[in-house]
């Protein structure tokens, strides 16, 4: 029986202490302790990395707090469109949904098209006929609704400008997207990665999370990784998968992999944010070139950590 561990993320970016009240740090510790707990359960009762990815992902996704699901913030027009994907390391089957509205938690939804269709990514109006088909569960316009995300919309309307998930501060600059990457006691691996996008997006824009290979990549050859960040270097850099064939190719351990790929790569193409990972033997890595990212990691061994600022 080897180690088992889970990673999580809640975002990446200028996430600086003094904008952030004491209750609202202990909600964000509270919320991230939660979904860590929430896939940790299943690896300890000898689950699947796959479940476990998906649980916990689901609780980020149901916390008004992250950008995905519940929390996502608003497009253009007003509406949430948001992008989901999940990846099994046992035989690179994988799921992805992109643009898709009202859909309650788009990583089951992700989940879904992995199990039950002969593709691996649904967008928009098709991929919500599929949910319809398949009993996903559908919430109206209000609930994605908050007030903070729709004062986001306007001031950056206002600066004709899109946001990464900016907060109503200019100097809190936060790349809101979900993850989680698990290896369970088989050694399997998992990732799972969710968002609502850009503040003030348009023209049905696409970020990394819902891309394979970019934002979520699993192969229990190598590593699982779920990034989160400016989407755009990231799909560039086909950040998650290049960890992998750095693992494969070159022998690369998964940390210095992911250091390759976030403090190098990206940071030539101007890319924003960070990636958490895990490999076959249980060792969790979690790496970013912001200033802070909403992380944490629970192991077998007893190691356990929960974090924001550098």
């Amino acid at each position: 029986m080897s180690k088992f561990t889970i990673a999580i993320h809640g975002g990446a970016g200028t996430i600086s202490k003094k904008s952030m009240t004491p209750e609202k740090e202990a909600a964000y510790f509270k919320a991230l302790n939660d979904a860590l707990d929430a896939g940790y359960r299943i690896l300890e009762k000898k689950g699947d990395a796959l479940d476990a990815v998906k649980a916990a992902v689901i609780e980020l996704e149901n916390n008004i707090l992250f950008n995905a699901g519940k929390g996502s913030v608003f497009t253009n027009t007003g509406t949430h469109e948001m992008d989901a994907s999940i990846m099994d390391g046992k035989d690179l089957s994988a799921g992805s949904v992109a643009a898709v509205k009202n859909i309650r938690n788009p990583v089951e939804l992700a989940y879904t098209v992995m199990k039950k269709s002969e593709h691996v990514f649904l967008i928009g109006n098709g991929a919500e006929e599929f949910a319809k088909q398949n009993g996903i569960a559908f919430e109206p316009d209000e609930y994605f609704y908050s007030e903070f995300r729709h004062k986001q919309l306007l001031k950056t309307k206002k600066s004709n400008e899109i946001a990464l998930d900016h907060s109503v501060d200019p100097d809190d600059k936060k790349f809101g997207t979900v993850g989680a990457v698990a290896c369970d006691v088989n050694g399997n691996l998992a990732a799972a990665t969710s968002t609502g996008g850009m503040t003030n997006k348009q023209f049905g824009r696409v970020g990394d999370s819902s891309i394979i290979g970019a934002g979520t990549y699993a192969n229990n050859k190598t590593c699982a990784i779920s990034c989160t960040g400016h989407g755009e270097p990231f799909i560039k850099a086909v950040a998650a998968y290049d960890v992998s064939c750095l693992m494969e190719y070159k022998g690369f351990s998964l940390e210095k992999g992911m250091n390759k790929v976030v403090m190098k790569k990206l940071l030539k193409i101007d890319g924003e944010g960070g990636m958490i990972g895990v490999d076959a033997k249980g060792n969790a890595a979690l790496v970013f070139n912001s200033k802070g990212m909403y992380r944490g990691f629970y192991s077998s061994d007893g190691k356990r950590e929960v974090s924001i600022y550098k």
